[in-house]
């Protein structure tokens, strides 16, 4: 079945019914399919639109022929900016999304036609709502009512120690904290053992240390329990730090798919390098961009400005942040069109060797210093 977020209940009232279990089935019952070598998802030349349908109105697409594969086990991020089409596509997966063209299939079955509740998928949406009236392991359990009382109790143990809720069982919604009742929803999520878990940005509402704190342990529940799994998001460290591998998309295309670490250091367009946060681009030849990273930048205040890799700035300010000091500077890069200076931002004290604990000295705004890269926090991109 499809483990939804379902929407919260006053109590009293009647929960959602659930056509798609029959009695004396588990939850968790899907289509046959073929396993081998297309085992998981395919997605291929897929192309959402919404409305229109006529000669004269064609309608908007959201997304535009994507093509992509997730592995068994595998957990994949669709990142992008909003309006990007990453959540139309997961809908589209789900099966919430009619498909225009292409194709979804699992284990090589064609998913046409099948309805969401046969797809043996789980989704997990950005607030994962809870029934109110039901405590901790009421929730995580309402997904797997086929099972004996004595396996159900089992798997809500299992999975409240596998998101770091041991002992919760009982607990009122009510009582839990906001990142307490995404790891709940999340439990409830995997309770059915979906065969592909899709979450549409389930951090999003939380704040940013929460976020951090939760995606470790977002990812560490996937590898747990060995779920295949796709994530929305528009934050690159949520990304980074969940998936095995990371699809950025834009205007509802797929500009590149490859492992964290491959995608930060090698960005195969200068506008993945942007959207990963890369701050500026001087040519290298006619051919290629060197992309300065967000801490690509060192500060020195001696030396020479036409060095290479090296250039002359004037600094605007200074702010101490996440155990660095950040100086914002009006730099002089060559390639930029009209020559104007442009603001990035340096690390003090890096360039010149500094140590943990040492002072560093900031200069002030105004004063004149030299910029340098730093071939760690840089990449190289096609111009």
């Amino acid at each position: 079945m499809v483990q939804t977020d379902p929407a919260p209940a006053r109590a009293g009232s009647p929960e959602p019914s659930r056509p798609d279990v029959a009695p004396g089935t588990t939850p968790d019952a899907a289509p046959d399919s073929v396993p081998g070598e297309d085992a998981g998802l395919a997605v291929r030349d897929v192309v959402v639109r919404y409305g229109g349908g006529t000669r004269t109105d064609p309608g908007t697409t959201a997304v535009a022929g994507v093509t992509l594969d997730v592995a068994p086990g595998e957990v994949l991020a669709l990142l992008g900016p909003s309006g990007c089409g990453k959540s139309s596509l997961l809908r589209a997966v789900a099966g919430l999304e009619p498909v225009a063209s292409g194709s979804v299939t699992w284990d090589g079955r064609d998913l046409a036609g099948v309805p969401v509740h046969r797809r043996g998928f789980g989704l997990m949406f950005q607030e994962g709502q809870l029934f109110p009236h039901r405590d901790v392991a009421g929730n995580v359990a309402y997904g797997i009512a086929g099972l004996s009382r004595a396996e159900r109790d089992a798997r809500v143990t299992e999975l409240l120690d596998v998101v770091g809720l041991a002992g919760y069982e009982r607990r009122a919604v009510a009582t839990l904290s906001g990142g307490e009742r995404q790891r709940v929803a999340l439990a409830r999520s995997l309770a059915p053992r979906p065969r592909l878990l899709l979450l549409d940005e389930p951090l999003s509402a939380l704040d940013r240390g929460l976020r951090e704190r939760l995606a470790l342990d977002l990812r560490e529940a996937l590898r747990a329990t060995g779920t295949t799994a796709v994530f929305v998001t528009h934050d690159h460290d949520e990304a980074f730090t969940v998936a095995d591998r990371v699809a950025v998309m834009d205007a509802g295309r797929l500009l590149q798919v490859a492992p964290p670490e491959d995608l930060w250091r090698a960005p195969t367009s200068r506008r993945v390098a942007e959207f990963l946060g890369y701050q500026a681009f001087v040519p290298r030849g006619t051919r290629s961009l060197l992309a300065i990273g967000p801490r690509g930048l060192r500060l020195d205040t001696a030396g020479d400005d036409t060095a290479d890799g090296a250039w002359g700035a004037t600094v605007v300010g200074s702010v101490f942040r996440r155990g660095a000091v950040e100086v914002t500077v009006d730099a002089e890069l060559p390639g930029t069109d009209d020559g104007a200076p442009v603001r990035l931002v340096a690390l003090a004290g890096a360039a010149s060797g500094a140590g943990v604990g040492d002072d560093v000295a900031v200069p002030g705004p105004g004063d004149r210093v030299r910029v340098v890269a730093d071939p760690a926090g840089c990449a190289v991109v096609p111009a």
